[in-house]
């Protein structure tokens, strides 16, 4: 039986080799095979060695297919503009996951790419870009869907580069026509 290569991406080898460190001088015994992938795993971020793989195969799976790009909907774009002010801030946390998403995503798109960020900075941020004052929330979603990444500590935050929804563009551009 041949075995599948997972792919382990670090963005920041200081931190995971710190968390690994850490997790090897707690042990008394050298890890079995088992242990140490799962040791490894969670200094890369992930919950344990299942959870790298199962993210693994599905960036695998998403790479793999040529999928052509929807058309936006224009009706998910007006019901998430809903939720934002004429500054651009979003005014109300939408009750539906698919409104948060959208909004979640109006976020990633005002951080800078390639800037890591301590956990003040990103609140700093999100603090600046809503109206309802709850930046913890934001920045946890954000975490949840997988748009931005923490290290293990919580100390370094970085957006995730990946292809935006279809939806994105026209609701930006309809932020920035009402502002």
């Amino acid at each position: 039986m041949s075995r599948t290569a997972v792919p382990l991406e670090v963005s920041d080898l200081a931190p995971f080799a710190k968390s690994l460190r850490q997790a090897l001088t707690a042990r008394e015994a050298p890890p079995s095979h088992v242990e140490l992938l799962n040791l490894l795993a969670k200094a890369a971020g992930f919950r344990n060695y299942q959870h790298l793989r199962a993210n693994a195969g599905a960036s695998g799976r998403l790479s793999a297919a040529t999928v052509a790009v929807p058309p936006p909907d224009l009706g998910k774009v007006s019901k998430a503009a809903r939720y934002f002010d004429a500054e651009g801030r979003l005014a109300s946390w939408p009750a539906r996951y698919l409104d948060q998403t959208l909004c979640l995503w109006v976020f990633w798109s005002r951080i800078p790419r390639d800037a890591t960020y301590t956990e003040r900075q990103v609140s700093d941020l999100l603090r600046g870009w809503n109206g309802f004052g709850d930046h913890a929330l934001i920045r946890r979603a954000m975490i949840d869907a997988k748009l931005l990444r923490r290290t293990v500590d919580g100390r370094e935050y970085r957006r995730i580069e990946q292809p935006p929804p279809p939806e994105l563009g026209p609701l930006l551009a309809h932020l920035a026509a009402r502002s």
